[in-house]
C-alpha cells in the first residue's frame, strides 16, 4: 500500500466521539444489556410467584370442591331417609285414614238396615302426626288405645293391620330437576 504524504500539512487527530459516529461506547451496551437481564428476571420471578400462588389457591379450591361432594352425598342421604321416613307416616295415616272410612261406612250400612249405632260413643280418630321423636309402633299405640272412654261407652274396635316391613323409596331426579320418590320393597 502506497501512502501519499505530505509534510507540510499537519496531521488532523480525532477525539474520542467523532472516532465512530452513531456507535454507542462498550460500556453502555453492557449497562444496558445487563439493565434488561434484571428487568426480565424480575418480571419472571413476579410472574413465578403470582404462578404458585394460583397453584396453591387452585389446591385448596380442589380440596373444598371434594368436601363439597362429600358434603352433598351427605346431605343427599339424610334427605333420602328424612323423605322415607315421611312416606312411611304418610303411608300409616293412609291406612288409619281407610280404617276410619271403613268403619263409617261400616257404620252408615248399619243405619240404613236400621241397627242402632251408640251415639255415645265418639268415633275413633286418627292422631296428628308428631314429627317430633314419634314412631311407627308409638303411632299404632294412639291408635288402638287399651282403656275405655272416660265416659264408660265401649271403643269401637278396629283390626290394626299387621305391622310390615317399613317400605324403602328410591329418590329419581330427572334431567329438569324434578324429583321422584320411587318405592322399593
Amino acid at each position: 500500500m502506497t501512502m501519499i504524504s505530505e509534510p507540510d500539512i499537519p496531521a488532523i487527530e480525532l477525539s474520542e466521539q467523532e472516532k465512530t459516529p452513531g456507535r454507542p461506547s462498550r460500556a453502555r451496551t453492557i449497562g444496558a444489556v445487563a439493565a434488561g437481564a434484571v428487568l426480565v428476571t424480575a418480571i419472571n420471578v413476579t410472574a413465578a410467584i403470582y404462578l404458585y400462588r394460583g397453584v396453591n389457591d387452585l389446591r385448596a379450591l380442589e380440596a373444598r370442591l371434594d368436601q363439597l361432594g362429600q358434603f352433598e352425598q351427605r346431605i343427599g342421604a339424610r334427605i333420602d331417609t328424612v323423605n322415607n321416613g315421611f312416606q312411611s307416616r304418610f303411608e300409616t295415616l293412609d291406612r288409619q285414614l281407610q280404617a276410619s272410612f271403613g268403619q263409617i261406612n261400616g257404620n252408615i250400612a248399619r243405619l240404613e238396615q236400621g241397627q242402632p249405632v251408640a251415639a255415645d260413643a265418639e268415633t275413633p280418630r286418627a292422631p296428628e302426626p308428631g314429627f317430633a321423636g314419634t314412631t311407627v309402633a308409638e303411632a299404632s299405640a294412639v291408635e288402638n288405645p287399651t282403656e275405655p272412654d272416660s265416659a264408660g261407652a265401649p271403643a269401637f274396635k278396629r283390626k290394626a293391620a299387621p305391622p310390615g316391613p317399613n317400605p324403602s323409596y328410591q329418590r329419581i331426579q330427572q334431567a329438569d330437576g324434578k324429583v321422584y320418590y320411587k318405592k322399593i320393597n
